[in-house]
């Protein structure tokens, strides 16, 4: 269902329920989308990756800087996925017109005079391992960012990606849909700690679960979540009773309507024994982290995909008919309605 670096096989290969009952889809909200892990982008590579029905093409710098582009040449047309990174260069694989880093062309295939004819550049961030590009409906530049967070334990972090119908603004709705957490992941129970706060183009929502497993018995789970726009959520996860802490990344890029690519990307960590002495401990901590890295970032992928069937087949409910437990989710859907045009009423 979904590979390390690479996308799986769409979920959805036809329509869904909610595409043959002719439901409307919301349109792909405006701000920071990711479009790729860090990784994947080495200096002089290029790569094409859908966003709101268009294509975009990144690729890397000989610098280490990235590029996002709209993907056809402005000479006569070809699409620059195709197109090789020279040094700093972008190099048009049909007259071999050269680009330059600011999207100027600076040679053509013949020794002329090149054109004023630049690319047409989109803002980009790479932050925390992703490459985010901008879009919005009103073609304003970015008015808000994602921060650099930390980074925890020794251990790479470990990504992956699927591909899938839905709207990205459930993705990140989950965080406030309380109710949920019972009957689709199995929580005991889960609180909010205090109201979500909202700042502009941000949130963040403190939530505790308790849970049970077998040997272990009774444990509490602390998540402190921010999202940023529709696009980009970021859980700091502890379990103090396993020494475990967990940051994830969940990044949901809208593609066209109703269909959407997910990213996600973990870092775990464990605490050092306090009763052992430092070196002791710091190589108990690395020790555990190496042997139960990847079962705990398959736990974490688990976790997550049990939305994908819901999210895969469901229809956007508007007005939703609400009951208490469902958690605050009236807020949240006030708060999104900035991310997206203005209703035509």
């Amino acid at each position: 269902m979904g590979l390390s670096r690479e996308f799986g096989r769409a979920i959805s290969e036809g329509p869904t329920p909610a595409d043959v009952a002719g439901a409307p889809a919301l349109p792909c909200p405006s701000g920071w989308s990711a479009l790729a892990f860090s990784e994947e982008l080495r200096p002089g590579s290029v790569l094409t990756r859908p966003l709101a029905g268009e294509d975009v093409v990144l690729y890397r710098l000989g610098t280490g800087a990235i590029r996002a582009i709209r993907p056809y040449c402005p000479h006569l047309g070809a699409h620059l996925g195709l197109a090789k990174v020279e040094g700093d260069d972008l190099v048009c694989p049909f007259h071999f017109f050269a680009f330059g880093p600011d999207g100027a062309c600076v040679r053509t295939g013949y020794d002329t005079k090149p054109p004023r004819s630049p690319l047409s550049q989109l803002p980009v961030l790479e932050v925390n391992g992703a490459v985010f590009v901008w879009r919005h409906h009103d073609g304003r530049a970015p008015d808000w960012t994602i921060p650099a967070w930390h980074e925890i334990g020794h251990r790479p972090a470990r990504s992956a990606a699927w591909e899938l119908a839905g709207n990205v603004q459930e993705v990140i709705e989950n965080s406030v849909d309380l109710g949920h957490f019972a009957t689709l992941h199995g929580w005991a129970r889960a609180e909010i700690g205090g109201p979500v706060v909202y700042d502009d183009a941000s949130f963040h929502v403190s939530m505790r679960a308790h849970e049970s497993a077998p040997l272990l018995g009774d444990f509490v789970v602390d998540v402190e979540v921010d999202g940023y726009g529709l696009g980009c959520l970021h859980a700091d996860v502890h379990t103090a009773r396993l020494g475990l802490r967990m940051c994830t990344m969940v990044m949901p890029t809208a593609i066209a309507p109703n269909r959407m690519q997910f990213r996600q990307r973990n870092r775990i960590a464990f605490a050092e024994p306090s009763r052992l002495p430092g070196p002791l401990a710091r190589a108990v901590s690395r020790t555990a982290a190496r042997v139960l890295d990847r079962a705990v970032f398959r736990s974490s992928c688990e976790f997550t995909a049990a939305d994908f069937p819901i999210w895969n087949h469901k229809q956007y409910q508007q007005p939703p008919r609400l009951a208490p437990g469902d958690g605050p989710i009236g807020p949240f859907r006030r708060w999104a309605r900035r991310f997206y045009p203005p209703s035509p009423e």
